[in-house]
C-alpha cells in the first residue's frame, strides 16, 4: 500500500496533472489518506495545466485549474513511496538520473503494459485518448492506495 504517490510526465501540464487529479478524486471518495502530487522531467515551471486537460477533467467533476507545473527535484523524489511515469523511456531516464528511485518507479500502464502518449499541442481527440489511458492506469493502481 502506498501513502504518497507522485505522477510525472515531461512538462507537468497535461498528463501528470490529469493522473494526479484522478488519483486524488479516488482517494477522497474512498476516504484514503494519501498524499498525491505531480511534477515534470522538463517542467513548464509555474504554467497552468493545459486548457484542454482542465476542460476534460472538469467534465469528470475534477478541478485541476489551480495546478501549476513544477520541476522534479531529488528532494521531491525522496518524499514519495510510488512514482508513476507515463512511458517506459521516462521511467528508465528517471532511474538513470536518480538511482535512489529504483523499486519505487513504474509506468502508469505497468499492470496492462501500455504507455500514455503526450497530447501536448494536439487536438482534443488526442487529449481524450490520453485521458482514457490515464484513467485505465489509475484504475489499475487504485487497489494499491492505502
Amino acid at each position: 500500500m502506498y501513502q504518497s504517490i507522485l505522477t510525472i510526465c515531461i512538462g507537468n501540464i497535461c498528463r501528470s496533472p490529469m493522473a494526479e487529479g484522478l488519483l486524488k478524486a479516488h482517494a477522497q471518495v474512498e476516504g484514503k489518506d494519501a498524499r498525491i502530487e505531480s511534477a515534470g522531467i522538463a517542467a513548464v515551471t509555474g504554467a497552468p495545466a493545459d486548457p484542454i486537460a482542465v476542460e476534460l477533467m472538469a467534465r469528470r467533476g475534477i478541478d485541476i485549474g489551480a495546478h501549476r507545473g513544477r520541476q522534479i527535484t531529488f528532494d521531491i523524489l525522496r518524499g514519495f513511496d510510488l512514482i508513476l511515469m507515463m512511458t517506459e523511456r521516462q521511467r528508465t531516464h528517471l532511474e538513470q538520473l536518480a538511482p535512489v528511485v529504483k523499486g519505487r518507479v513504474f509506468t502508469l500502464g505497468h499492470w496492462e503494459q501500455f504507455e500514455v502518449a503526450d497530447p501536448y499541442g494536439q487536438p482534443v481527440e488526442v487529449f481524450e485518448r490520453a485521458l482514457e489511458r490515464i484513467e485505465q492506469g489509475v484504475d489499475a493502481w487504485k487497489r494499491y492506495l492505502s
